[in-house]
């Protein structure tokens, strides 16, 4: 009897995303239950968490207090509107998010995804510019190996060549790459940000050369790229593309998602780099996973040059989702946050760095290892690509950490680590420990 037997569980409905679908249901691999740092598999196997689930569950599995909050909540009011109507919820959250971002950027607007965050974020850097008198201001740029989650709008200023390619067609128009900062020879093993590189930011001068700053409104650029493979970026870099977006009034926006709510140590990637930008988008960490949510933090000029403009009584920025501040998302995210503040977990994330850091580059000497490199909570190690077979080896190294008890996560021929910040120093080299072994055994 297999899995799914066992389970009466029908797995043919379930069209799963970002899944090689024929392959998994051949030979899935089921979470039922989760508490702290470990997940337990459907054959009642405990699996350290990794990858904090998708980058996501800073705080650890079912923390009681995130969970009483929800559960209060569907008590006592299951959702209430936010189109011309609020609930205390909303705001509560909203305001505790205002008070550890970046100094000036105190409005957020709530969404329910990182994609939703990024497509927000670009729709109020085109409306900044209308509103202030500069709509010809339109053109958006990103980066290659950007993610930027999956909306038309992201895919478009995203960078990862397979999210683009079936929709090359109706991408958005007027969008341009910077290229990205990763170079294997002058950069491998890097402990941290790379010395070689900043220069890459000035390749944005050239862009505003060929296009014009007047036709520019934002960049996008993630501070630290995840979902690309643990882009780390070089020393000096993200202060050139500040100093030249101030340069030409063109707005920069910093895509969080990831690096949000404590994976570098800080509240945000923007103050651990002390680089602050117009916008933040955020989700993931934002109430633990606990709820879909994702918010959109603005400096506070950005906001009262789109509200101001807007005729009275009329709304200001056409733009929102049914499900913006759910109070359900609210409640966790406002039980996240003090949970993050009260235990002290992005301060515990800046002790851990430097054994992580230790840890995870004492794996450099094994086979096929190419590249390791890490940043606060965060770590990648590239794998030397099977000929032919692009993801292959990544994807075995993946399959034998679940069977050897860990979660990993794995793009290409790249792990990727991101685990919940309540992890200890011994599940740290318990991690990689069961990750040194299934690379020994994989050719």
């Amino acid at each position: 009897m297999n899995m799914m037997q066992e389970l009466n569980l029908d797995m043919t409905a379930f069209w799963m995303p970002f899944t090689n679908n024929r392959q998994f249901k051949r030979s899935p691999r089921l979470l039922t239950r989760a508490e702290g740092m470990y997940y337990t598999s459907s054959d009642n196997r405990r699996i350290l968490d990794g990858t904090a689930g998708l980058w996501c569950v800073n705080a650890g599995h079912c923390r009681t207090e995130i969970v009483e909050a929800i559960r209060q909540q569907a008590g006592e009011m299951d959702f209430a509107p936010t189109f011309q109507m609020g609930h205390p919820k909303a705001f509560e959250a909203a305001a505790k998010i205002a008070g550890i971002t970046p100094e000036g950027l105190d409005r957020i607007f709530f969404t329910n995804s990182g994609s939703e965050s990024v497509d927000t974020a670009l729709k109020i850097a085109l409306a900044y510019h209308r509103a202030r008198g500069e709509g010809q201001r339109t053109r958006l740029i990103g980066r290659e190996r950007g993610y930027h989650g999956v909306g038309f709008g992201g895919i478009s200023v995203g960078g990862i060549s397979p999210n683009r390619k079936a929709y090359s067609g109706q991408l958005l128009p007027a969008v341009d790459h910077l290229p990205h900062t990763f170079n294997l020879k002058e950069a491998a093993f890097t402990k941290g940000q790379p010395a070689w590189g900043a220069h890459l930011a000035d390749e944005l001068e050239r862009l505003v050369t060929l296009h014009d700053a007047s036709t520019i409104a934002a960049v996008i650029v993630e501070p630290l790229a995840g979902s690309t493979g643990v882009l780390v970026p070089p020393q000096g870099y993200l202060q050139r593309l500040r100093e030249i977006c101030d340069r030409h009034g063109i707005l920069l926006i910093f895509d969080e998602v990831i690096t949000g709510l404590g994976r570098l140590g800080k509240p945000f990637a923007a103050q651990y780099f002390n680089v602050t930008p117009d916008i933040i988008t955020m989700a993931k960490g934002v109430n633990n996973a606990a709820v879909p949510m994702g918010a959109v933090a603005v400096k506070t000029g950005v906001h009262d040059t789109i509200v101001d403009a807007g005729n009275t009584g009329a709304i200001e920025f056409f733009h929102g989702y049914t499900y913006s501040g759910h109070p359900l998302a609210a409640a966790a995210a406002c039980a996240a946050l003090d949970v993050y503040r009260n235990d002290g977990l992005f301060e515990r994330a800046a002790k851990l760095a430097p054994h992580f850091e230790k840890t995870i580059h004492g794996l450099r000497d094994l086979p096929n290892v190419l590249d390791i490199r890490n940043l606060g909570m965060v770590g990648g190690i590239e794998l030397a690509t099977r000929d032919g077979k692009p993801g292959a080896r990544a994807h075995e190294i993946f399959v034998k950490c679940f069977e050897k008890g860990a979660l990993v996560r794995y793009t290409g021929d790249i792990l990727a680590f991101s685990p919940p910040l309540i992890i200890n120093e011994a599940q740290i080299d318990e991690l990689f420990g069961i990750v040194a072994e299934a690379i020994r055994e994989t050719a």
